[in-house]
């Protein structure tokens, strides 16, 4: 897998802190970032990226892996809204001066129609520089 369908994710332009999916299966996806480097990441604060930020970017790894098992298994993707974030730790407080991509890796933990469970980490390097769990439930939108 390669590019992220823009209707897959809420999140458009430089909102979207995913750059491709380099595997994926019933269970877990794999992607790929260098967002973290970029000057416009909307994430940045006094020009710095805290490593907190990795909360969204395994949120984002969540929400797109349940968009592509919904449409595997012939569903629309639903909207969610983010509900809980457990167990966060990181090993250093900004990754914005980490060379080349980092990996995100989101596990399915629980999957129903309303709401989702997953663990994720981030890696860079082969090294693991954060992890945690995410919790979203289903949300439909105003106008969606």
């Amino acid at each position: 897998m390669t590019g992220i369908d823009e209707k897959l994710l809420p999140h458009r332009g430089i909102s979207r802190m995913l750059d491709r999916v380099s595997r994926r299966d019933a269970t877990t996806l794999v992607a790929r970032t260098s967002t973290h480097r970029a000057a416009d990441n909307p994430l940045r604060h006094d020009g710095r990226l805290a490593s907190v930020v990795l909360i969204e970017y395994g949120a984002q790894a969540m929400a797109l892996h349940g968009a592509l098992r919904n449409l595997d298994a012939g569903v629309e993707p639903r909207s969610a809204l983010l509900v809980a974030v457990r167990d966060f730790s990181a090993i250093r407080d900004f990754i914005d001066d980490l060379p080349g991509e980092l990996e995100i890796v989101a596990r399915v933990l629980l999957a129903t129609a309303a709401s989702w469970q997953y663990s994720f980490e981030a890696l860079h390097d082969g090294e693991r520089i954060a992890s945690g769990r995410v919790a979203a439930m289903a949300h439909d939108l105003p106008g969606s």
